[in-house]
């Protein structure tokens, strides 16, 4: 490799084990900005879709990704073919739950046993 200058061929899994990609990334390419590339070309037939960038979670060798990181500084090269494409598995943030569900959550709780005795 000369440098690390050389475009970095990324694809993304999704959870449902679809992909999206592969396509070729400058090294100086934010992982903010993959996350908007993942979120433009999200499948519309997928019962979960992100609405933001912070909906959306990169993971790489196991390490979530940070939105402020290069793609070149989150890259784990051991265990890299070179000229082969990495595989970022997306995670999607669940739905944050609404006021009346939180309301409901500081109420005081009941006290239920689930236990069984023998």
């Amino acid at each position: 490799m000369a440098g690390g200058k050389e475009p970095i061929e990324v694809k993304f899994r999704l959870f449902d084990g679809t992909d999206i990609g592969p396509s070729k990334y400058d090294p100086s390419t934010t992982v903010a900005a993959l996350k908007e590339f993942v979120l433009a070309r999200w499948p519309q037939d997928k019962e979960i879709v992100p609405k933001t960038v912070n909906d959306v979670k990169l993971i790489n060798a196991g390490r979530i990704l940070e939105n402020s990181k290069t793609l070149a500084e989150s890259r784990v090269p051991v265990g890299e073919v070179p000229g082969s494409v990495i595989t970022m598995h997306v995670v999607v943030r669940p739905p944050q739950s609404n006021k009346s569900e939180k309301q409901q959550s500081n109420s005081p709780k009941q006290n239920r046993c689930g236990c069984t005795i023998l």
